[in-house]
């Protein structure tokens, strides 16, 4: 795992528990924050998940000679 795919799934858990928070408080903001949050976090997890799975590639390639 990379520092991307690590800090992006604390945030999606962040976001998450804000927005539910927001629901049960009913404060559409808080909600709403936490959904972006929680979104946002779900990018950087994702984008770090392409990194990784281009460094295998890249470390495959050179174990294979390419």
């Amino acid at each position: 795992m990379n520092k991307d795919q690590i800090a992006g799934r604390v945030e999606a858990a962040k976001g998450k528990i804000k927005e539910a928070a927001g629901v049960l408080m009913d404060d559409k903001d808080m909600e709403t924050e936490g959904g972006v949050q929680k979104n946002l976090g779900k990018i950087q997890a994702g984008f770090g998940d392409i990194k990784e799975e281009v460094k295998e590639e890249i470390k495959k390639d050179i174990k294979e000679g390419k």
